[in-house]
């Protein structure tokens, strides 16, 4: 228990607990200047914010951050902030205290990171922490595209922390999938699957149609661009291990937010959450993938506090632990048919979404010739229906195009679906320990008390909130139309049945009774 926020701003609170233990994190952050790229990202947004609020005393946050859709950098930070994730630490902090976080324009993906000589040389003298969490998560990039943000724009980012003059931690964020032919992922530095530095010399002087024809030759065994480019660039932070105060992350599959500051939140539908507002829509009807296995995941703020606590774990104890495995199977495993089941009790009963194609149903398939059959049954069949009726009445297709982008979606996900790793996280549980009572409430980094029926009820509500913009106010028109959809669901079944026992008696009983 800490003093009340009531008597005493937090801004003003001391680090010393009521319970007797300091915030050690928050006394090493204070006065300190951290540079982050990725900030307008999803794990970004998250570390601002939890940095702002745990550690008010930080003397700057600068966010590299470039021009898009006509907004400047300014224009986007504003953006960000007037978002609802903020909305506790602007209650607790005043509104003023974003102000903390500046933009400095670049682009990670642009030569000299797009950085001019002025900031270049503000950020050289100012910086003493840095974060790179810049990165494409498409799994379908360009090769081209991936390797100039994701390789090469680490390999820039290590080039400018060397002319840092007062860098004390430099925290690189990888992803536990990068070494997909280790099935079980230990806490060391692997081989990389090619040469970095080559790699990014052909995709500079290449085009990217020649880029395109031997993407596959260059992958080789590795499914996507992401998981290729992940691990180059992570084998070049560890070729710096000797010259810099480099850290690693490996998170797995961030999900939502768990507790704080907005359980649930999100700000896209990347894995399971997509799944079940698809399967929620009744757009989803079949997947192929062993219902028994299961993969890692972890909440986006456990894996943001690993962040925070990781920088201090390092100057700390001297660099004893370099990277970090921050995974969850080892404790925790919910397996592919226990979400889907949990997903179908929430969107069915408790917060179904406004609109939905069909009664949500379906379910995983082992098969994968019999997924193929209810995939086109169910979902191809049905799009070109509702999209021939839809031309007729003189309107746009949809459906169709939903179903292509469902259909790449699922060649990712069966790939990680229907092969299973398991990851080592020795080291990142031995600093856990070192933690003391305060700043393990503070700085939360296990799943204990989980309720996953809980917290999947959060990420589909927060989804509808703001993702989809299915206001609460919505929910009982939602709820009568759930289950409008039912009866039409039991309706057609019961149709589609007597039709085949008709066909059945008419041309097989009906002719050896006659």
């Amino acid at each position: 228990m800490c003093i009340s926020k009531d008597t005493l701003s937090r801004s003003k609170m001391p680090t010393e607990y009521i319970d007797g233990h300091p915030d050690r994190c928050e006394e090493w952050f204070e006065g300190k200047t951290i540079f982050i790229t990725g900030g307008s990202g999803f794990m970004g947004k998250v570390l601002i914010e939890k940095l702002l609020r745990a550690c008010p005393k930080i003397k700057k946050i600068i966010m590299l951050i470039r021009d898009k859709k006509g907004k400047t950098p300014e224009q986007r930070l504003k953006e960000i902030f007037d978002g609802p994730l903020f909305d506790k630490l602007k209650a607790e902090y005043g509104a003023d205290h974003v102000k903390k976080v500046v933009a400095c324009k670049g682009d990670v993906a642009a030569e000299e990171l797009a950085i001019s000589k002025e900031d270049r040389a503000w950020l050289c003298e100012e910086v003493q922490i840095v974060f790179h969490c810049a990165a494409t998560i498409r799994f379908d990039e360009t090769l081209k595209k991936a390797v100039l943000l994701n390789v090469r724009g680490t390999k820039l980012m290590l080039d400018l922390a060397r002319e840092m003059k007062n860098l004390m931690v430099f925290v690189h964020l990888s992803t536990a999938y990068c070494h997909l032919n280790e099935r079980v992922l230990y806490e060391k530095p692997y081989p990389p699957p090619a040469s970095p530095h080559h790699v990014i010399k052909c995709c500079e002087w290449m085009s990217e149609e020649v880029l395109e024809t031997i993407t596959p030759k260059l992958l080789g065994n590795i499914p996507n661009t992401y998981a290729f480019t992940k691990a180059l660039g992570e084998a070049l932070v560890c070729d710096e291990m000797d010259n810099l105060p480099v850290v690693i992350l490996r998170p797995s599959i961030v999900l939502p937010i768990w507790l704080e500051p907005i359980p649930g939140w999100t700000d896209n539908i990347n894995g399971p959450t997509g799944l079940l507002i698809g399967a929620g829509k009744g757009v989803i009807r079949t997947m192929w993938c062993n219902g028994d296995g299961y993969a890692d995941y972890v909440p986006v703020d456990i894996a943001v506090n690993c962040m925070i606590a990781s920088t201090y774990d390092y100057v700390h104890f001297k660099g004893v632990r370099r990277i970090y495995n921050v995974t969850s199977s080892a404790e925790y495993k919910i397996s592919y048919e226990e979400i889907i089941e949990i997903g179908r009790k929430i969107v069915e009963t408790k917060i179904p979404l406004n609109g939905v194609a069909w009664y949500p149903g379906g379910s995983m398939k082992k098969s994968k010739l019999y997924h193929n059959i209810c995939f086109f049954l169910y979902h191809l069949v049905p799009a070109l229906f509702v999209d021939a009726l839809l031309i007729l009445l003189g309107y746009k297709p949809v459906l169709m195009r939903v179903q292509r982008r469902i259909s790449k979606g699922f060649e990712v996900f069966e790939y990680y679906a229907n092969n299973q790793w398991d990851f080592h996280n020795e080291d990142s549980m031995e600093a856990r320990k070192l933690m003391n009572p305060t700043e393990k409430k503070k700085y939360r980094l296990d799943g204990d008390g989980i309720d996953y029926e809980e917290y999947f009820t959060n990420c589909i509500h927060a989804a509808r909130l703001y993702i989809l913009k299915e206001t609460d106010d919505q929910l009982p028109a939602a709820r009568r139309h759930m289950k409008v959809m039912w009866c039409v669901d039991k309706f057609c079944k019961t149709m589609i049945i007597c039709g085949f026992m008709y066909l059945i008696y008419k041309y097989l009983l009906l002719p050896i009774f006659t």
